[in-house]
């Protein structure tokens, strides 16, 4: 099976984890937004480490999921 080495957009080459991290940091946005926006995020200690930690998280789901 191949896998892809580089993402080239429009003759710039993107590794694959960089653009599974922008995935991982735009989702983990919009899913503090949603969980600012139903006050889920007071159960949290330490809201910014919550942030960083599903940042880590998604962006791994995204590069197993879209990389493999």
């Amino acid at each position: 099976m191949l896998y892809p080495s580089e993402l080239n957009l429009g003759g710039v080459y993107f590794p694959p984890l960089f653009v599974a991290g922008a995935f991982g940091l735009f989702g983990t946005y919009f899913l503090t937004q949603i969980l600012n926006r139903y006050r889920l995020s007071r159960f949290f200690a330490s809201p910014p480490l919550a942030f960083f930690s599903f940042v880590i998280i998604l962006a791994l789901s995204f590069d197993l999921l879209i990389f493999g």
